[in-house]
């Protein structure tokens, strides 16, 4: 692909998977070869259709925008390793805000606008910021915030109003240059159970390490017009909206919404050319519901997906209306992506795989001793972290020592979740390592159980849980949402039941079914399966106490 050398010293081979020397820095060292070799081509494409306006910025315009919000945030005490919330919806000072912190060596922590005031204030006690940015409409939110404050789109009391102040800016900034092992961004995870934990990535193990994300996974190219859907606050947005995109020279596209427009977000990929796609899989199950062979997709070549798995109907109607494989793939806010399938390794797509080990990466099956298991057993996915820790690899969970050597045993990374490994290198997940239902002598993966649900055609979501069960240990309960037009009814359960009995192992089907409105997700989409195990959890205990 492209080799270059930067004015620090930094060469950036992006098929390859070294590590920089000493510095890097993600905004100078990789985004500024693109203002020096393509200062006219279109760099990011946001579309607000709240507004109805387009913002459209080239290379060189949106590093003078991030050279000028650099030099407002140092006027305002920020400083090289000061941490700063940053929770906006998708507009074009995210992306701008995010790399000027980037380029002046602070630490920002993104935030999804889908938090909860109790939320952001364990973020704030968490990672003690020097500073919030948010938008004008969501100031109430961290008006509970004693440090600086600054709001786009709007005068707020007490909040510094940044689009008037940075217009005093210059655009020209003094780089100081990073070490490529400094903090460069901070994540918390999404939190299926728990506290979220916040996650440490420096500038080597994120931002340089995402060309292979955008080089390979995404195989993006300088040409492309790239589109990910992803709330900004989570890790997956750093992935394939910023990173991944930018390390390619690759156009970004955005597009600002509060409800979910189905028809708008069809209609983009002919209006605006879209080139490559990325989607959580929740949105492509609602895509796939509409009737997307009406629309056009005339320059579309290269899908992909993350976050959870997708059932098989998926990427079948995504392929009927497009034309278009999904190519999914794995990671964790802990690393960039690890295993994929990989569009030009001109491998095979197995459905349901989460595809190979991606280069870099030495990656396998342990049991509960930590021994690797033959291919075809079930066990935990873990990376290989010595004698050579691989890049992409977070550094720490910060403040929180105890969870960082949880994590790294024995000289691997263990990931907490599971899968399966088939002979020829494809894995299989199977889910979080605490999801994980123990019936019998039997584990079984509640993902497993959800996809061979999805196949029903009354079935439009379902999360599978273990229900304490005096005989079994546990047993396999799902909750499930029906889709319009259904009724919940005993009849369908036992419906339902029967058709899973029929196309997945005795074991494996739902012994009880619960139909229900919603099911608990995180603010990134992920199911909350604790949540119903606690559910369950606590009606057995309630059922015992009654008995007696």
């Amino acid at each position: 692909m492209h080799s270059f050398s930067s004015e620090t010293g930094f060469e950036y081979p992006v098929n390859e998977v070294n590590r920089p020397e000493k510095y890097y820095n993600f905004t100078y060292d990789t985004l500024r070869r693109w203002v020096k070799v393509r200062p006219g081509s279109l760099a990011l494409l946001c579309v607000d259709l709240e507004a109805g306006t387009e913002v459209r910025l080239t290379f060189a315009e949106l590093y003078r925008k991030i050279s000028q919000a650099a030099n407002f945030l140092v006027s305002k005490m920020i400083e090289k390793g000061d941490r700063v919330v940053i929770m906006l919806p998708r507009v074009h000072e995210w992306w701008v805000i995010m790399l000027a912190l980037d380029l002046i060596g602070a630490i920002p922590a993104p935030a999804s606008l889908l938090l909860t005031e109790s939320d952001l204030q364990f973020r704030v006690r968490s990672c003690r910021p020097k500073a919030i940015i948010t938008d004008a409409e969501n100031t109430a939110q961290v008006d509970f915030f004693d440090g600086v404050k600054i709001a786009i789109h709007g005068k707020q009391p007490g909040w510094i109003d940044y689009d008037t102040e940075v217009q005093k800016a210059s655009d020209q900034y003094t780089y100081v240059p990073t070490l490529a092992d400094d903090p460069a961004v901070l994540y918390f995870t999404s939190a299926t159970s728990g506290h979220p934990k916040m996650v440490v990535h420096s500038h080597a193990s994120y931002s340089w390490a995402h060309h292979i994300t955008g080089g390979l996974w995404l195989d993006l190219r300088p040409d492309d017009l790239h589109w990910n859907i992803s709330d900004l606050g989570w890790g997956k947005a750093a992935w394939s909206s910023l990173y991944g995109p930018w390390s390619m020279g690759a156009a970004v596209f955005v597009m600002h919404f509060r409800k979910l427009p189905l028809t708008h977000l069809l209609n983009a990929f002919e209006k605006y050319s879209i080139t490559t796609f990325c989607s959580p899989p929740t949105v492509l199950r609602l895509l796939v519901r509409e009737n997307i062979k009406r629309h056009k997709f005339p320059v579309l070549r290269h899908c992909v997906s993350a976050g959870e798995p997708l059932n098989n109907e998926v990427p079948v109607l995504w392929k009927e209306g497009t034309g278009q494989d999904i190519y999914e793939g794995y990671g964790q806010t802990e690393t960039i992506v690890q295993i994929a399938n990989v569009r030009s390794r001109h491998l095979k797509l197995k459905p349901g795989s989460i595809g190979q080990v991606m280069p870099g990466y030495d990656i396998h099956i342990l049991d509960e001793a930590q021994q690797e298991v033959d291919d075809g057993t079930e066990g935990e996915i873990a990376i290989r972290v010595a004698p050579e820790r691989p890049i992409g690899l977070f550094t720490e969970y910060w403040g929180d020592p105890e969870k960082t050597r949880n994590a790294f045993q024995n000289g691997w990374y263990l990931t907490g979740d599971k899968a399966v490994r088939d002979p020829e290198g494809y894995f299989w997940f199977k889910g979080r390592a605490d999801d994980v239902i123990k019936s019998s002598d039997f584990r079984i993966g509640p993902a497993e159980v959800e996809s061979t649900l999805l196949k029903h055609p009354a079935v439009c979501e379902s999360a599978v849980v273990g229900k304490p069960d005096k005989v079994r240990g546990q047993l396999v309960k799902a909750f499930v949402v029906l889709k319009e037009g259904y009724d919940p009814n005993p009849a369908l359960a036992k419906e339902i039941q029967r058709f899973c009995q029929g196309i997945s192992a005795t074991y494996r089907w739902p012994r009880e079914i619960e139909f229900v409105p919603s099911l608990p997700h995180t603010a990134s989409g992920k199911l909350i399966r604790s949540e119903l195990r606690e559910l369950e959890k606590h009606r057995a205990e309630e059922s015992v106490k009654t008995s007696q």
